[in-house]
């Protein structure tokens, strides 16, 4: 797996988030649960945190993650509540979506990939929500100085516009960014959109 420093990064991170209990939403999951319905997928769903809240609301989700104790997790709470929850753990350099959803959701995941990959990726979520259905996607952007998370030459820091103009020709219900103090004085700066994908033959509102 070529992303095996920001896998072992996370995996730490949520083990010790387990052990803490600390499973509260972060703020751009709290955002995009708003707009969550139908058939889900969280494409990078760490601990499960909006997989989980999701399927409370009635939601079924598939949620997919590299880092196994995220999903170990995820699984567990799932089997627990009762919860429509189908938990994966995947390589996402060879998982591919398989199926179209009414909701995808990828939260702070696209950068971890080298450009080519990352944007390959950003069209197949928009290919498989359904006419109507919602992209919910967050990404990093150019004036983070956070990277110890990354591999050397194998991420992404997406133009501040970038992720909006990705998403011209589809409703956007939400775009904004945010920046957020990192360990040593760096910094992380997001971008999110929120969106809408037209109806066949439908024009953007």
């Amino acid at each position: 797996m070529a992303q095996r420093r920001s896998v072992e990064f996370f995996d730490t991170q949520f083990q010790r988030q387990v052990r803490d209990g600390d499973f509260a939403l972060n703020p751009f999951e709290k955002l995009a649960l708003a707009f969550v319905h139908g058939q889900v997928l969280e494409f990078g769903c760490g601990l499960g945190n909006l997989a989980l809240e999701a399927a409370r609301r009635g939601c079924t989700v598939t949620a997919v993650d590299a880092a196994p104790s995220g999903i170990e997790h995820l699984q567990a709470q799932a089997a627990a509540e009762g919860l429509p929850v189908r938990a994966l753990v995947a390589d996402f350099e060879s998982w591919h979506i398989d199926r179209n959803y009414d909701t995808i959701v990828a939260i702070g995941l696209l950068m971890f990939f080298p450009r080519k990959t990352a944007l390959a990726m950003l069209e197949e979520i928009q290919a498989h929500v359904l006419p109507g259905g919602i992209a919910a996607v967050n990404v990093l952007t150019e004036g983070t100085t956070f990277l110890g998370m990354f591999e050397p030459d194998h991420h992404c820091l997406f133009a501040v516009d970038e992720l909006r103009r990705a998403f011209a020709n589809w409703e956007i219900l939400v775009h904004r960014g945010d920046s957020f103090p990192a360990p040593g004085g760096t910094l992380k700066v997001f971008s999110t959109v929120i969106a809408r994908k037209p109806a066949p033959g439908g024009t953007k509102p």
